[in-house]
């Protein structure tokens, strides 16, 4: 039977959902020469590119400038590499994986054991009232944040503003926070081992390129691409979970299945940034089977079109996305601060 042909004997989504992730299955298998193809055609464009913004400074500060962007789409596609390195779907050889996640991680600044194992508990958890705050962007209940102090308030508006969590956010998480296993210090070896063996590549790559173009050129390349690649990352890392239709609950009622598929977007983007951020936006069929290769969930959609209107945001749609900060126990879903003050206390 074709995967095509499956699709048909799919019990309805209404009653069907917990079928799904034996439905996956089938795509789970990944293709080394595909796999090292998508490693090539990401890692040497970046190189290339990055190698040419610090010949181009030479030739004015603008030209280098203008060729960091582009860099930092790609170190934000190994990112989403290292990403399924993590998940062990990238190679589906575990030592494989590992170690290409391990290299990526020196370039996209994650130290790759101690964010697979975040990132783990954010897919175990995703969704999870009671299990919020391991992986994910803070969310609190609109009860909670009426229950703060009026600093606490504050420095949880400041938090969720978009120039806080867009642009000072990323680079405290990918210049400063990740140097160090925070929430992860007492679990073992480990998270230390990881961090401190990435900051030691960093340190040697980072001495390696300054002694060849200079320090200045180093700062004026690397520090924009890490950046924006880093302000994009997290971007679509909030929008996959913090939309209006998305899906929070408290056990027992919490069920995989549901937040996998009710609570992770469908990021509907243009083909190139589809390309540039290796399908992620097809968030809701990742969280249902995450062993899934990046470049095999577009033929989850083709296969079964009945996924793709779930969780479906625009570009447009996600951007009014960005004013929703708390979650409304009682309406199910995500407010505004507005929405939340015009809201009657329980």
């Amino acid at each position: 039977m074709s995967l095509t042909q499956a699709a048909t004997s799919i019990p309805p989504l209404q009653g069907g959902e917990r079928a799904w992730p034996k439905v996956l299955a089938g795509y789970r298998e990944p293709h080394a020469g595909r796999s090292l193809i998508e490693l090539t055609v990401t890692l040497v464009p970046f190189v290339g590119l990055w190698v040419l913004a610090a010949m181009a400074l030479h030739h004015g500060f603008w030209s280098g400038m203008a060729l960091t962007i582009p860099a930092a789409g790609f170190l934000l596609r190994l990112f989403m590499i290292q990403h399924d390195c993590g998940h062990g779907s990238f190679f589906a050889h575990r030592k494989a994986d590992d170690w290409t996640g391990r290299v990526i991680g020196i370039l996209t600044l994650t130290p790759y054991d101690y964010w697979r194992r975040a990132h783990a508990a954010h897919h175990a958890s995703a969704g999870n009232l009671d299990e919020r705050g391991v992986g994910d962007i803070t969310t609190l209940t609109v009860a909670e944040y009426r229950s703060l102090s009026r600093p606490r308030r504050l420095a949880y508006r400041l938090y969720r503003n978009p120039a806080v969590m867009f642009g000072i956010g990323p680079i405290w998480l990918f210049l400063l926070k990740q140097r160090l296993p925070f929430g992860m210090m007492r679990s073992g070896m480990e998270p230390w081992v990881s961090t401190m063996a990435t900051n030691l590549a960093i340190l040697v790559l980072s001495l390696g390129l300054i002694w060849v173009v200079g320090l200045g050129p180093f700062l004026l390349v690397h520090l924009p691409i890490v950046v924006v690649a880093g302000s994009a990352g997290v971007w679509l890392f909030y929008v996959q979970h913090q939309f209006e239709e998305t899906h929070w609950s408290q056990s027992p009622q919490w069920r995989f299945q549901d937040a996998a598929l009710h609570g992770s977007s469908h990021y509907e983007l243009p083909l190139v940034l589809r390309w540039l951020t290796a399908n992620i936006g097809i968030h809701h069929v990742h969280h249902l089977s995450s062993k899934v290769p990046y470049y095999r969930l577009p033929e989850v959609l083709r296969d079964y079109p009945e996924l793709r209107g779930i969780g479906r945001i625009t570009i447009i749609e996600s951007i009014r996305c960005v004013k929703l900060v708390l979650w409304d126990e009682r309406h199910q879903r995500l407010v505004s601060f507005r929405d939340a003050r015009a809201t009657p206390p329980a």
